[in-house]
C-alpha cells in the first residue's frame, strides 16, 4: 500500500560551511546495511558533506557509538544505519525500541541524528526500503540528519534568556 502513496521530500539543504557526518551502521544484514550506507553518502555527497562510516555489532550499539562521538570527537551529525528482521522471539521489539528510543533521547540532548535503522517483518520488506533506487530510507536518514544541521546552524548564535533582561542587555 505505501508503494501507491506519494509523498513530500523537502529539498536538500545547502551549506556555506564544510559539513562533517558520521554513518554509524550495523552491518548484521550486510547486503542490506551496503545499499542504506550507499544511499546516505549519496545524499550526503549531494550537499558536499563529508563521510565517515563506522561499524558497531548491532542496532543497540548504534546510540552508544553516536553519544561516544558526539563527546569525543568532531562531527556535526549522524546517520544511524541498520536493519532489524522480527523473529520468533520479542528480543526484536527490545532491539527496536531501545535503539530508536535511544537515537531520541540523544536527538533530544542537540545531537542532528537521522535513524536509518530498519525494522521490519522480513527481508522482502528491507530489501525494499534499503535499495538506493528504491525507497531510499539510507539516503532519507541522511536527508534526515542534514536539515538538522542547517536548523541547528541557523539558530546556533540565538540565545533565549529566562524571562528577564539583564542591565547589559538594557538600553537606558
Amino acid at each position: 500500500m505505501a508503494a501507491t502513496e506519494q509523498h513530500y521530500t523537502l529539498p536538500l539543504p545547502q551549506f556555506d560551511k564544510p559539513v562533517k557526518l558520521l554513518i554509524v551502521v550495523a552491518p548484521y544484514y550486510k547486503d542490506i546495511t551496503d545499499q542504506l550506507v550507499a544511499g546516505a553518502e549519496g545524499v550526503a555527497t549531494a550537499c558536499g558533506a563529508e563521510t565517515e562510516v563506522i561499524e558497531v555489532p548491532g542496532a543497540l550499539e548504534v546510540p552508544t557509538a553516536i553519544a561516544m562521538a558526539e563527546r569525543m570527537a568532531n562531527y556535526d551529525g549522524y546517520v544511524a544505519l541498520g536493519c532489524v528482521i522480527r523473529g520468533e522471539t520479542t528480543h526484536y521489539e527490545t532491539v527496536c525500541n531501545d535503539s530508536s528510543r535511544a537515537i531520541t533521547l540523544l536527538g533530544l540532548q542537540g545531537a542532528c541524528i537521522g535513524n536509518g535503522i530498519l525494522t521490519v517483518e522480513n527481508r522482502p520488506q528491507a530489501l525494499a526500503r534499503a535499495e538506493v533506487a528504491g525507497q531510499n530510507k539510507g539516503g532519507g536518514a541522511a536527508a534526515a540528519a542534514l536539515h538538522l544541521i542547517a536548523h541547528a546552524r541557523r539558530w546556533s548564535g540565538a540565545r533565549k534568556g529566562i524571562g528577564f533582561r539583564s542591565d547589559a542587555g538594557h538600553q537606558a
